[in-house]
């Protein structure tokens, strides 16, 4: 969704508790590996088992095949500890449930056995989550990689590695991401402290 906004640290912790029933592991899986890897929606759900999990572990690096990313070019991630944590948690779920865990089958799955999780599934089940957690403004599925490219930036991390991590080969479109709000430049501002 074009115009989408990041979401606060505290919108993140809040929505994370918000996911409930029997599919609660999937769903909370599902926002918290979006927000550690930044990938766009169609990307997350286009995965499969052995992206992520190999020799009974989470890979060290996901890579995303060109065959699945916008700009068609193989893109890798590091994940870092709770990105692995996640999918040692996802998978163990799945296990549980009875769902196949061989290579090729889909990481995030229907309810309806081993097909893959469709766009509208997912934008439904952070919809409502959105709306439990009381998120107002242009909320949606991208919000999800805005809050990655937001929260590398605020870290202080490199905007060169940013920009590969999200696959964008122009700096105009990462700039679109990392946009300042009027309350950061006041903030800015306000942080400066000089002599008198």
């Amino acid at each position: 969704m074009k115009g989408a906004r990041h979401l606060s640290r505290e919108e993140i912790q809040s929505l994370a508790q918000s996911f409930y029933g029997e599919y609660e592991v999937r769903n909370r899986s599902l926002f918290l590996l979006g927000l550690n890897i930044g990938t766009r929606i169609s990307e997350l759900l286009a995965l499969n088992v052995g992206d992520v999990w190999q020799f009974g572990k989470p890979v060290a690096i996901l890579e995303l095949k060109k065959a699945i990313t916008k700009g068609k070019k193989t893109r890798q991630i590091p994940l870092n500890e709770q990105a692995q944590k996640v999918i040692t948690e996802l998978i163990g779920w799945k296990e549980s449930q009875g769902e196949d865990l061989y290579p090729n089958a889909p990481l995030f799955t229907s309810r309806k056995g081993n097909r893959r999780l469709s766009r509208f599934q997912v934008y439904r089940i952070l919809k409502d989550s959105f709306q439990s957690s009381e998120c107002s403004g242009r909320v949606s599925t991208h919000s999800l990689r805005k809050s990655f490219a937001k929260a590398l930036l605020i870290s202080g991390n490199n905007l060169r590695a940013i920009q590969v991590l999200l696959g964008h080969t122009s700096l105009a479109t990462k700039e679109k991401y990392l946009a300042v709000s009027p309350d950061e430049l006041s903030q800015a501002v306000n942080s400066l402290s000089f002599a008198a």
